[in-house]
């Protein structure tokens, strides 16, 4: 994986954080006063606590930190619970010197809401970054294994306390990472059945070609990692403490949906086809989507392309109007 370091925020460019590639970034936040105050990250958290609740997760000592399904795939091996973010840094204090703690996570919780002047002193705001209006998100637990799943945003993950290891893997390596259901999912992203700890080869053969593209990397506090869009991580969690700061966005107009629908229409209209269609289909695609260039549609005149001309806001509601009475149907 590429790394670079030493590199302030304000150098951080639109071409570094527009990279097709996975890029390590050793020290970015080593300023922070929350990364400064080590093994009193716990007491530093508490003087910007507002009396937020938040949505924790709870696991059993035997899962390891391995937030994931039962072994039926119905349900999963830990609990969903609010939680006063008061008590829960006090839990993991108390849990912080046990050897086979109970799991506990707090993810993707929203700074602004649960830490309130948290990011005033532990931000990265370079406007080539704040032009892209990112979420900026708090990940908090003892140590924790997260599936390998891809998010559809570009992501700046900075540890703040703690150690963590990325493993990654571009995205086309979805066959080789046996995916899950893509509804019914721990916390809304598809994620991978193997155990990375653990992997059972006989059940899961092809995982082995993964790992020939693995992207492995450990942060310390103050290190970043930049993910790009949809590529396949698996985070590890490797300290009795450990606190996260992200950065989600994405470089598409405000106007654009989520390619999740597509492919779950594409899945409900295309899939199941005969072959032939299928491969009819396939050919309509790349014309219309996936190869689609000014050329393709220079026959017909700028005025009457419609959807075939570049969308604006106004073009993309009205599309999606029509395809709402399409499915009302």
């Amino acid at each position: 994986m590429r790394e670079l370091t030493g590199i302030a925020a304000s150098q951080l460019t639109t071409a570094l954080l527009s990279s097709a590639e996975p890029l390590v970034l050793r020290g970015l936040a080593s300023g922070w006063p929350a990364v400064q105050a080590g093994e009193g990250i716990v007491d530093y958290l508490r003087r910007h606590d507002a009396g937020a609740t938040v949505a924790a997760w709870r696991g059993a000592p035997g899962i390891g930190g391995r937030y994931h399904y039962d072994d039926a795939l119905a349900g999963f091996n830990f609990s969903r619970v609010p939680l006063p973010l008061a008590g829960m840094l006090d839990e993991l204090q108390q849990l912080a010197g046990e050897a086979r703690p109970p799991a506990l996570y707090m993810g993707a919780s929203t700074i602004d809401e649960v830490l309130p002047g948290f990011r005033e002193a532990n931000d990265i705001a370079p406007a080539v970054l704040e032009a892209w209006h990112p979420l900026a998100s708090l990940w908090l637990g003892n140590r924790s294994r997260i599936a390998a799943h891809q998010d559809l945003p570009d992501n700046l993950a900075c540890v703040v306390a703690g150690r963590r290891r990325f493993t990654l893997f571009p995205p086309d390596q979805v066959g080789n990472l046996y995916i899950g259901p893509l509804e019914h999912t721990p916390a809304g992203q598809p994620v991978s059945l193997v155990d990375f700890h653990a992997p059972d080869l006989q059940r899961f053969p092809k995982f082995a070609q993964a790992m020939e593209h693995a992207q492995v990397v450990e942060l310390d506090p103050g290190d970043a990692v930049f993910i790009p869009s949809l590529w396949w991580h698996h985070v590890e969690a490797l300290s009795p403490v450990n606190l996260l700061v992200n950065y989600w966005w994405r470089r598409t107009p405000m106007h654009m949906d989520s390619p999740t629908g597509a492919l779950l229409h594409a899945i409900m209209t295309v899939r199941d086809l005969p072959p032939e269609q299928r491969a009819a289909w396939r050919a309509q695609f790349d014309h219309y989507v996936f190869e689609a260039v000014e050329a393709s549609f220079a026959h017909i005149p700028a005025a009457a392309r419609q959807v075939l001309a570049p969308l604006d806001d106004a073009m993309t509601r009205g599309l999606r109007a029509r395809l709402l009475r399409r499915l009302q149907r």
